[in-house]
């Protein structure tokens, strides 16, 4: 069938195919407030399901950048799903919102149904472990536009979050304490350095970097997810502010959480940075200082809280399993962020 379209360059039967592969995995991760099921031309959700007095919506879409192109090269499709999840669910996590549904968009040269399945199975992970729905997405041939064994990946989701309850920074307080979330590495920005790097150092990336780590897994190692344990958080603690460390660093994202006129003072010696970003300045000979301006050094998300309440911050994510320092506190100074120790 279709052979024409075939010829042209898009198989719609290894679409078919795929989309089958695709279910078991996709139906794993519903929830009771999906109506209808995958294939519809549009994927609902039922917020009078929610236990939500005045629900704001919120919405956040992006992808995991040319960290693509390392799992691409190597064949390594099964987690980098997981990345997109939680590029757009740590980001809307944010505002306190519980990320409610998530849906995909894989852009390919062609269709190949095994390597899908395993992008939708690293999606679905992480819809499963943040909570959400996989409730649609487009899976789109374009052989014109992509060179051969190349896809691209991008996702979109959506949370609620109680009107009265919604995170936006406007009550932080001079004297507030800041507590990171260790990170899993590197995440997914900085990696078109990343890459440079590598192969500027020539090195062979199946070769142990780790005792139970080769470099290529610690590269792809993927983006972590803390949707659960700062919901939890957020049942206890009245959170103030949070920030997702993601492009820029420390820099650009922890001002992005403040009101105007307070300063976070990160105490950089007060946490761990794992040493796949020593091994990266050490081969782009990059500036301690840089480096906080592009990767996130071992923190990959942080919440800002009173003072009286860190000791059950601490506590709460030690129950969940979850490494977290106290960073530093917020000050008034002329600049939004100062780092100590760089």
């Amino acid at each position: 069938m279709a052979e024409s379209y075939k010829q042209a360059g898009v198989d719609i039967e290894a679409g078919y195919q795929a989309v089958k592969r695709m279910s078991s995995h996709v139906e794993r991760t519903m929830r009771k407030e999906v109506l209808g099921g995958l294939g519809g031309f549009g994927a609902t959700f039922d917020l009078s399901q929610l236990n939500m007095k005045a629900p704001v919506l919120v919405s956040g879409t992006d992808g995991v950048g040319t960290k693509l192109k390392l799992a691409i090269d190597h064949q390594r499709h099964d987690s980098i799903g997981i990345d997109a999840v939680a590029m757009c669910a740590n980001d809307i996590l944010t505002t306190g919102a519980e990320p409610l549904y998530f849906l995909d968009y894989i852009a390919t040269h062609k269709v190949v149904p095994e390597v899908i399945e395993q992008i939708v199975k690293g999606i679905s992970d992480g819809c499963q472990e943040t909570g959400m729905a996989l409730i649609g997405g487009e899976t789109a041939e374009m052989g014109e536009m992509y060179h051969e064994g190349e896809y691209d990946v991008a996702g979109f989701a959506v949370g609620a979050v109680e009107k009265d309850e919604y995170i936006d920074g406007s009550t932080v307080e001079k004297g507030d304490i800041i507590i990171g979330l260790a990170s899993h590495g590197i995440h997914s920005n900085g990696y078109s350095l990343v890459r440079k790097l590598i192969e500027q150092s020539n090195i062979d990336i199946n070769e142990m970097f780790e005792a139970d780590a080769s470099y290529l897994d610690v590269f792809l190692k993927p983006t972590a997810l803390y949707v659960k344990p700062v919901l939890e958080v957020k049942k206890q603690v009245n959170i103030k502010a949070m920030t997702h460390v993601t492009g820029g660093g420390f820099y650009e994202n922890i001002p992005r959480a403040l009101p105007e006129g307070k300063t976070a003072v990160i105490d950089t010696t007060s946490f761990p940075t794992p040493r796949i970003f020593e091994w990266l300045q050490e081969q782009g000979q990059i500036k301690t200082d840089e480096m906080y301006n592009i990767f996130n050094m071992g923190i990959g998300y942080t919440m800002v809280v009173s003072a009286e309440d860190e000791a059950s911050v601490h506590a709460i994510l030690k129950q969940a399993n979850v490494d977290a320092y106290t960073i530093g506190h917020i000050a008034e100074e002329p600049t939004p962020i100062r780092l100590m120790g760089v």
